[in-house]
């Protein structure tokens, strides 16, 4: 067997995993010359929250993100997590938004995409995956992994092969919760192998403990690619450890022929900037534990830390157990959505609701409501007719791919956004965060023309958080 490639996350997943993605550009580009040299599969490096984050939080632009990244990197492959007609934001976006988004991320510098759609419901990924054939990237179809009376091994092989004929250049297990268990890993590793022709990449989170003895059984099924983060970034809700990995494999037939010193170095690059978040507070030890309910309810760890936040706003966080044991019947209920964003705060909340109401779905949010209508796309089991008319009453089901349904967008938004055009794509900053994505520009200009964009004009209502 060939050797084993490394996928890097510690630029993207990793750090957004540990510490809600607050790493600043400054802090990734003194080391990115090293980490080319290493010889990586690829740095995953954009995309997922990363964008959000940029604007909301650290006022920095994503797109010049990717371009300083890329311009020290020049040997080693850029990937970036791209969700489908969601493209990186919380709603489904129209077609043509979506190419632009795709072209334009390949132009600034990116390789490699990643496309998944929270209900693997493959109509949602065509769109994405046409474009990335089309600018000459690399199609990473991605699974959403999770358990439930549907998902096997076989059905999973069958969508894998669907994607392959869509026009996938590799496929990824994304095991977001790390529900992914080792003897699971290893037979539908070997599954895949014999289904479809192109590579198996395998992403899994330490969450439940398990992902590193899952890399290693997916690995030795004959997996393709595995995702690895560099140690001070890795484990808790983040990726296995890379160092370990690599030295486990080595001398064997699966030898990733990566080096532990140049390794080495890179971990200790990070291993300061790691301390500074621990220090702060955006580090919570909390994350770096093992967490078994993830296994006993599937429950991802980021919705883990979104249901005990709001369950405390509610002053009723005695509740978490019940709201624990409510999400698996939400979700049952709900036709088995895979838990991930958007899908995973969705049942979440709505488990939340029934909980401390009192009474199931005598509330019900606007978002449960459009995944049950269908709005996010085919759920995995056909919602029970009666359990839809209580929640949607005499509205239309929505059958066809939701993205059909929405007009065309991109010339709308440009014209919104025209103030602020500085580069084109400004555009699709807009499309994707709007009042939040004005909010950046404005600090942006401000601090452009010398005003005082720290605290905020008057005239522009600048604030940053």
């Amino acid at each position: 067997m060939a050797k084993v490639r490394i996928t890097e996350t510690v630029l993207r997943d990793s750090h957004q995993s540990l510490i809600a993605t607050r790493m600043k550009t400054e802090e990734m580009l003194p080391i990115l010359e090293e980490m080319d040299k290493v010889g990586y599969h690829s740095l995953e490096a954009w995309g997922g929250a990363t964008f959000d984050a940029c604007i909301r939080f650290l006022n920095e632009d994503p797109w010049e993100r990717l371009r300083k990244i890329r311009d020290r990197v020049k040997n080693t492959k850029l990937q970036m997590l791209f969700r489908g007609q969601n493209i990186l934001g919380y709603r489904h976006y129209a077609d043509d938004v979506v190419r632009y988004f795709v072209e334009k991320s390949i132009a600034n510098g990116i390789d490699i995409i990643r496309i998944f759609d929270a209900l693997n419901d493959a109509r949602n990924l065509r769109t994405a995956i046409e474009a990335t054939k089309k600018e000459g990237g690399h199609v990473q179809a991605a699974m959403s992994y999770t358990l439930s009376p549907v998902h096997s091994n076989e059905a999973f092989a069958k969508y894998a092969k669907e994607l392959e004929e869509m026009g996938a250049d590799s496929i990824c297990i994304k095991d977001m919760a790390g529900l992914l268990t080792p003897y699971t890993a290893y037979d539908l590793v070997k599954t895949l192998k014999e289904t479809v022709k192109v590579p198996i990449q395998v992403h899994t989170h330490y969450t439940t403990g398990l992902a590193s003895m899952t890399a290693l059984k997916a690995v030795e099924a004959g997996a393709d690619i595995i995702d690895t983060a560099i140690s001070p970034f890795a484990m808790g809700t983040s990726q296995p450890p890379t160092e370990p990995i690599v030295a486990t494999l080595a001398g064997t037939e699966y030898d990733t022929g990566l080096d532990l010193n140049r390794l080495n170095r890179i971990a200790q690059y990070f291993t300061p900037i790691r301390e500074k978040y621990l220090k702060s507070g955006q580090l919570d030890p909390k994350v770096l534990k093992v967490d078994v309910r993830g296994l006993m309810y599937q429950v991802p760890g980021g919705m883990l830390s979104n249901l005990v936040s709001q369950l405390k706003q509610a002053g009723q966080s005695e509740k978490l157990e019940e709201v624990l044991a409510e999400v698996p019947k939400v979700r049952e209920d709900a036709g088995f959505p895979p838990l991930v964003t958007p899908t995973s705060q969705i049942v979440g909340t709505q488990a939340v609701l029934n909980v401390i109401s009192g009474e199931r779905y005598k509330m019900v949010t606007k978002e449960f409501r459009g995944l049950v209508r269908g709005d996010y796309g085919k759920t995995p089991v056909e919602i029970s007719e009666s359990f839809r008319k209580s929640i949607i009453g005499d509205e239309e089901p929505i059958t066809y791919r939701p993205a059909d349904r929405i007009e065309p967008e991109l010339e709308r938004l440009r014209e919104e956004v025209r103030p602020y055009l500085e580069q084109e794509e400004n555009v699709l900053t807009y499309a994707l965060f709007d009042q939040v994505a004005v909010k950046f520009f404005e600090y942006r200009k401000a601090k452009k023309y010398g005003l005082d964009a720290e605290h905020g004009d008057p005239v522009l209502g600048v604030h940053t958080v």
